[in-house]
C-alpha cells in the first residue's frame, strides 16, 4: 500500500536533504579497445568496417590494416569525454542548441565503439536524442532512436525512444497529457535515466501550467511540480550526477518560495557538488548566494 502523498514527498526531501553525491572518478587516457586477451589499441587508430575493426596506422605493436575481429573485443576502457556532462547540463538548462554542439562530436567520434560495453557513444547519443526531442526535430530524433536500438538489440527498441515520443509531443498537446506521457515513464519497467528524465521533465511540465487562482490548489501544483524534481535524485539517482543536480536545483526554487531556507541550501550545496564544472553549478552558487 502506498504511503500518503505528503509523507511520501517528505520522505524524498528527506532523501535529498542527505543524498551525498557520487565520486567522480575519470581514467587518464582516451577510450581504447580493450581485447579479450589483454591488449588494448587507442580508439582513434581503429576504423569500423562491417562488424570488424580496422588499424588505420601501426601504432603500439599493431600494423596498419590489421583487421581485428568484433568478437575479439572486450570492453571500452578510457576517460568519459570532457564535453558530455556540460553538455547534459546545459540541455537540462533549456540551452538545447547549446548541447548539441557539444554532443554531436562525441557521438560521431566515438559512434565506432557503439556496441562495446562501457562505451560512452550512447550516453552521449541518448543525451542528443533528448536535445532533439526537445528542440522538435522530429527526424533527428528517430533516426538517433534508430541507431541507438540497432546498437542495443538485446532489449529491442531503446526505451529512449518512447522518451523522445514523449517530449515531441506537440505544444498545443493538453498539460495532463504530457504529464501522464512522462509518468508514465516513471515505472520499474524503465532503466533510471529514462526514469529521470522523465521526472525532470514532469517537473518542467508541471511548473509551466498556470496557477490556480485558488490558493489551496495552486499549493497542490507547486507541491506536485516539487515531488516531480525530487524524484530524480531520490528514486532515480543512478540516472545521472547532472540529472540529479538540476533536479536538486529546481526543486530548492520552490523551497525558497515556501520559506524553507535550510532544505534549500541543503539542495543547492549538493547540486553544486553533482554538477562541478558545468552551468547548473554556476546557477546553483548563484541561487545560494542569494539566499545566505
Amino acid at each position: 500500500m502506498m504511503p500518503p502523498l505528503h509523507s511520501f514527498r517528505s520522505a524524498l526531501l528527506a532523501c535529498a536533504a542527505v543524498l551525498l553525491p557520487l565520486s567522480w572518478v575519470g581514467a587518464v587516457e582516451p577510450p581504447r579497445l580493450v581485447l579479450q586477451n589483454g591488449r588494448s589499441v587507442p580508439l582513434s587508430a581503429l576504423a569500423l568496417q562491417g562488424n570488424n575493426f580496422t588499424v588505420t596506422a601501426a601504432i603500439e605493436g599493431f600494423t596498419g590494416g590489421q583487421v581485428l575481429s568484433m568478437e575479439t573485443v572486450d570492453h571500452v576502457f578510457g576517460e568519459k569525454p570532457t564535453e558530455l556532462n556540460p553538455a547534459i547540463a546545459l540541455l537540462l538548462m533549456d540551452k538545447p542548441e547549446d548541447a548539441l554542439k557539444l554532443l554531436e562530436p562525441i557521438v560521431a567520434s566515438q559512434r565506432i565503439s557503439a556496441k562495446i560495453p562501457g562505451n560512452f557513444w550512447l550516453e552521449a547519443a541518448r543525451a542528443a536524442l533528448v536535445a532533439y526531442a526537445v528542440s522538435g526535430n522530429t527526424s533527428k530524433c528517430n533516426e538517433l532512436g534508430k541507431e541507438i536500438s540497432d546498437a542495443t538489440p538485446m532489449q529491442g527498441i531503446d526505451p529512449f525512444v518512447s522518451l523522445g515520443k514523449a517530449l515531441l509531443l506537440p505544444a498545443s498537446s493538453k498539460a495532463e497529457d504530457r504529464a501522464l506521457a512522462f509518468r508514465d515513464l516513471t515505472t520499474d519497467n524503465f532503466p533510471a535515466d529514462v526514469s529521470a528524465y522523465a521526472s525532470f521533465y514532469l517537473g518542467n511540465t508541471l511548473k509551466s501550467v498556470k496557477r490556480n487562482s485558488d490558493a489551496v490548489l495552486a499549493a497542490k501544483q507547486d507541491a506536485d511540480a516539487l515531488e516531480a524534481y525530487l524524484m530524480v535524485p531520490c528514486l532515480f539517482p543512478s540516472g545521472g550526477m547532472i540529472l540529479n543536480a538540476v533536479g536538486e536545483l529546481k526543486a530548492s526554487e520552490f523551497l525558497v518560495t515556501l520559506g524553507r531556507r535550510e532544505e534549500a541550501v541543503a539542495l543547492l550545496k549538493s547540486s553544486i557538488q553533482h554538477s562541478n564544472g558545468t552551468m547548473v553549478a554556476v546557477e546553483a552558487n548563484k541561487h545560494l548566494e542569494s539566499i545566505k
